[in-house]
């Protein structure tokens, strides 16, 4: 039987293609799913953007369709949404809530700056957030079942035909700021991003015509491929796999590293177990 590569699917972070970190914001066309106890020093922008219990973010929540924000988190400035939302017990949000649909809002709710709603407003408290996340995931994967969600997972992390258009997926007790981004288990970075910070994780994946403005250091693998740029070091607790048309500006240690011939490393390399050159065919 083969084993599973993926469990607690909620502790892995994909960032679909064209995920933009800027200087003040996380910005995708994409849904953006946030999960608990999050550390996050940046607005939020895109489709509908679900916040998990007792997660702080610094900045805006921007939803242009539904905003969920889960009960205790703390948003620092505006909570906009396009559509309808859903405010939990006990959130504070320290700028205004603006929503052009309906409004659910629950109990001890702070808004420093006011709000208005221009749909029907009901003082309830919402679903738990975590809890939504799972009937959105397994209606977006089209399974019946929440054990199933390892497996979709990991083959939405290990590989790169037929994925569907899945969120933007930062997982449970994350930390995300101006100089790190710290997630606890795999991350898998999708094409033509461009972020910002030194990314942390337990194994890391990053898709063509990414750019990196940091490093990258993982205790497992690490899979750099065409066209990515990475400004800074790179280093992996296993392998660190370098293909074709990769440009790391900075130095590469890991206890292997496998390098295509036509990657490019500007600093040095460390691989006490073994270098090994790949060419093409």
């Amino acid at each position: 039987m083969k084993e599973r590569r993926v469990k607690n699917w909620h502790r892995h972070c994909l960032l679909p293609d064209g995920t933009e970190l800027q200087e003040h914001s996380i910005k995708t066309d994409r849904n953006i799913v946030i999960g608990e106890f999050c550390q996050i020093d940046y607005g939020l922008r895109g489709a509908d953007v679900y916040v998990g219990e007792s997660s702080k973010i610094r900045e805006y929540v921007w939803a242009n369709g539904d905003a969920r924000i889960g009960n205790w988190c703390e948003i620092g400035s505006d909570v906009i949404a396009k559509e309808d939302a859903y405010i939990g017990e006990g959130v504070k949000i320290n700028g205004k809530l603006s929503v052009r649909g309906a409004l659910d809002i629950g109990e001890k709710v702070e808004i420093k700056e006011g709000f208005e709603a221009k749909g029907n407003i009901e003082v309830r408290n919402p679903m738990p957030v975590f809890m939504f996340i799972i009937i959105y995931l397994m209606t977006l994967l089209h399974i019946e079942n929440e054990k199933e969600l390892d497996r979709i997972i990991d083959d939405l992390l290990t590989e790169d035909e037929g994925i569907p258009e899945i969120p933007l997926m930062i997982p449970a007790r994350s930390k995300l700021n101006m100089k790190l981004f710290s997630v606890p288990s795999t991350m898998k970075i999708g094409k033509n991003c461009r972020l910002h910070g030194n990314i942390r994780a337990g194994s890391i994946d990053v898709q063509e015509d990414t750019v990196i403005f940091g490093s990258l250091r993982a205790k497992n693998q690490i899979t750099v491929v065409s066209g990515v740029t990475v400004h800074g070091n790179v280093e992996g607790g296993s392998t660190v796999h370098v293909q074709r048309g990769a440009h790391i500006l900075g130095d590469v240690k890991a206890k292997n590293i496998v390098l295509h011939e036509e990657a490019k490393i500007d600093g040095t390399i460390e691989a006490p177990h073994g270098l090994r050159i790949e060419r093409d065919a």
